[in-house]
Parts: structure tokens; C-alpha cells; sequence
């Protein structure tokens, strides 16, 4: 009896509704992006954690989670309602059990900021705040990670994406969830930022079941930022912004350093008359991938080249037989 009663409280902890993590909700207010970082030793914590809205704030909601805390703080953000005002609210019309398990931080459309950690949420459980975001967890390790996550988050330069990816890392540095580690997810919204046409989704990111969460999440959120990246390039190109397009085409290569991105520098620094560099970034993509080769010879063999615009715009490299014969001296 005493074996069968212990399997039963390890099965009824195996499968608790706890969502047991640490997250951060942040707003930058240089452009209104709006984002939740989260990991957990939980399956796909992106499914329950976070809730975003471009325009009208985020939501992260977990320990003894209400997930309709994410859908319903939306919507009172939406009517207009502060971060205090919509967290007060949900609180008073939550009729479920445990209530005061619960963990939930929101950020509205102007940066306010307002917390929540239940007086029975599972130790060690609390919540550090800064102007513009609150870092908070349950099941922790201690106060130690939010304390992390805030350092690091200030600490760290460029956009959103980055600093709630440091504070999520630095939160797991310092110990994170006790339990162990298993998914993570972050979401950044921003009005028309978002891959494709007509969405506000910046980047979402899950990484649902993993022994080593935070370095896939890293590794996807290169990816998302290398592709958001890529795709100014060609925008700005159109639009006569050669350096700003030079610099999009900088950032493709430092998330996404293919062959592909150290030529898309390469035009462009020698469409801004810097061959030096050309020649080093060319050389990069040759490093990479020695078929890129090819791609300069395709005019001695009578073909077109490759890459519709991209291809045009290297018309006038393929056409520089000195340069050329600088990338290829042995020709």
C-alpha cells in the first residue's frame, strides 16, 4: 500500500496543471514591440505561457496557471485597460480553484507593468519588475533567477528579441526551474512586423520538448532574425537605401553566416565602391561553399545568372574582369 500511494502522488505531480517556469513580459518603447520569454520543465510551455498582442500588450500566465488569463487580459488590454487594472480584474472574476496559485505578469500598450505571484504558488516562487518588464517564476531555485534575468535584460543592447532572450538564458544560468529543463518559447509582436503578408507575429518561437531548451530556442531565434533580416534587403535595395540595405544584409550574415548571406554582403559592398571588402565577404561565401564559384564563371559559359534581382545586381561585378581576377587569381 505504502509503494501504491507513493506512485500515486508521483503520478499526481508527473501530471499537475502547474505550469512551474520563470518568464519575463517586456515592452521597448523605442518601437512598441511588445514580448514574453519562458522556459520550463513542462511540455511545450509555449502552448499555455504566453499571450501577445501588437498594439495592446502581453500576458504570461503559470504556476497554478489559468491559461484564460491570456486570452481575457487581452481582450480588457484591448478595451484600453492598464496593466493594473486588467490584472485587478482578472483576479476578481477568476471562479476557479487555487486562485491564489496563481502567477500571471502583463504589459500593456504603453510599457506598464503590474505582477501577480499567489501567496500558494509553489516555492520558491516570486517576481522582480523593472520600468518596462517583470521577470517572475515559480518552483525556482530561488530569488537568485528573476534577480538574473532583470540584470541581464538591462544590461543587454539591441532589440527586444535579444534582451528577453539574455534574461531568459541568464534565469537559466542561475538555475532556473528545479525540476530540471524541457521547452522554452518567446514572442515579440510588432504591427506589420512579421514574416509575409498582414502579421503582426515578429517571431514565435517553441521549442516544445528538449533536453537543452534554451541553446534550440537560441538556434531558431538566429534563424527567425536571419530571415526577417533577408527579406529588408531587398526593399531597401528598391528604394535607393544601399546602406541600410548593406547593413540588413550584415545582420542576414551574422544570424545566418551561409555562402548566400556573405554574397548578399558582397554586392553590396561593391555597389558602395568598397572592394577590399567586397573581396573579403566573397571570399567568406567561398570558404563556405566552393560551387559559389560558379556563379562568377556563368557569364564565360554563356548562361545567365542566377537569382532574379539579386542576379542583376551582380551584373556589374561579373562584368569586372580586374576584380575577378583578384577573387581568382590563379585565372
Amino acid at each position: 500500500m505504502k509503494i501504491l500511494g507513493w506512485l500515486l502522488v508521483a503520478a499526481s505531480t508527473l501530471f499537475a496543471a502547474d505550469v512551474n517556469t520563470f518568464s519575463i513580459v517586456a515592452f521597448d518603447p523605442s518601437n512598441g514591440d511588445c514580448g514574453v520569454a519562458v522556459a520550463s520543465r513542462y511540455f511545450s510551455v509555449g502552448a499555455v505561457v504566453p499571450w501577445a498582442e501588437a498594439g495592446v500588450g502581453c500576458v504570461a500566465t503559470q504556476a497554478n496557471v489559468n491559461v484564460g488569463y491570456g486570452p481575457r487580459g487581452l481582450e480588457l488590454l484591448r478595451q484600453g485597460l492598464t496593466a493594473k487594472q486588467v490584472l485587478d480584474k482578472l483576479l476578481a472574476e477568476d471562479t476557479f480553484a487555487d486562485r491564489e496559485g496563481r502567477q500571471v505578469a502583463i504589459v500593456d500598450r504603453n510599457g506598464g507593468v503590474a505582477t501577480y505571484t499567489g501567496p500558494n504558488a509553489p516555492n520558491w516562487a516570486g517576481d522582480r519588475q523593472g520600468k518596462t518588464w517583470s521577470a517572475q517564476g515559480n518552483i525556482l531555485v530561488g530569488p537568485q533567477v528573476p534577480e538574473a534575468m532583470g540584470r541581464a535584460f538591462e544590461a543587454t543592447d539591441g532589440e527586444l528579441a535579444e534582451k528577453l532572450f539574455a534574461a531568459l538564458k541568464a534565469g537559466d544560468d542561475a538555475g532556473g526551474d528545479s525540476r530540471g529543463k524541457q521547452s522554452a518559447s518567446m514572442i515579440v509582436v510588432r504591427k506589420g512586423g512579421g514574416r509575409n503578408i498582414n502579421n503582426d507575429r515578429y517571431l514565435y518561437l517553441n521549442v516544445d520538448d528538449n533536453p537543452h531548451p534554451i541553446p534550440e530556442l537560441r538556434r531558431l531565434l538566429d534563424m527567425n532574425l536571419g530571415y526577417l533580416w533577408q527579406a529588408r534587403i531587398g526593399p531597401l535595395t528598391s528604394a535607393g537605401k544601399t546602406r541600410e540595405a548593406r547593413e540588413a544584409s550584415a545582420k542576414y550574415a551574422a544570424y545566418m553566416p551561409s555562402a548566400n548571406a556573405w554574397i548578399s554582403v558582397g554586392v553590396m559592398d561593391y555597389n558602395l565602391a568598397d572592394k577590399p571588402a567586397a573581396l573579403a565577404d566573397f571570399r567568406k561565401a567561398l570558404a563556405l561553399d566552393p560551387t559559389v564559384r560558379q556563379r562568377f564563371e556563368a557569364p564565360a559559359a554563356g548562361a545567365t545568372p542566377a537569382g532574379g534581382r539579386g542576379g542583376q545586381r551582380m551584373a556589374a561585378i561579373l562584368a569586372d574582369t580586374e576584380f575577378l581576377k583578384e577573387l581568382f587569381p590563379e585565372k
